[in-house]
């Protein structure tokens, strides 16, 4: 069984994002997308959210799960099995730091490959940071998140209620 680990902060989780795990549900008998435990970052949303939200918005999607873990994700996708790291790329810059990660894992698991996707070109400019900016101004993030999760985002970030 192919399996494969897509990581990310998710913070919150995005159209780019969900754009990412729907072709990458194609490339592999499983995916799991595992929003990560970051002790340097602080999060707008719990762990306990984002997981949910992630569910909601792959429930259609049978070879999805969705896992938080915490620690090195070379650890982590070893443990699963797995046999590749899935990372979006929207931008030559995200490139670097991600090109750089991924000879990291590779150094500490050399049985894992990073498989990069490119975002969606209407997604180029998306960012959970997008996200978070818009609705904490009370601003319409419809067209940004999936439907499923748009209310609890703003009933959470909007700041003009």
């Amino acid at each position: 069984m192919r399996i494969g680990v897509y990581p990310g902060s998710f913070d919150p989780a995005t159209l780019g994002h969900l754009d990412i795990i729907q072709r990458a549900s194609r490339l592999f008998d499983k995916l799991i997308v595992a929003p990560m435990i970051n002790g340097e970052k602080h999060s707008s949303f719990t762990m306990e959210e984002k997981v949910d939200f992630l569910r909601r918005m792959t429930r259609d999607l049978p070879n999805v799960e969705v896992e938080s873990f915490g620690g090195l994700l070379a650890d982590y996708v070893k443990e699963k099995n797995a046999c590749a790291i899935v990372k979006g790329l929207r931008a030559v810059s995200d490139f670097e730091y991600e090109f750089q990660m991924a000879l990291a894992n590779k150094k500490l698991n050399p049985d894992v490959d990073t498989v990069f996707l490119m975002t969606g070109q209407k997604y180029l400019f998306l960012s959970s940071t997008i996200v978070r900016d818009i609705a904490r101004h009370g601003g319409d993030i419809t067209g940004f998140v999936p439907e499923e999760i748009r209310d609890d985002i703003m009933k959470k970030l909007d700041r003009t209620r």
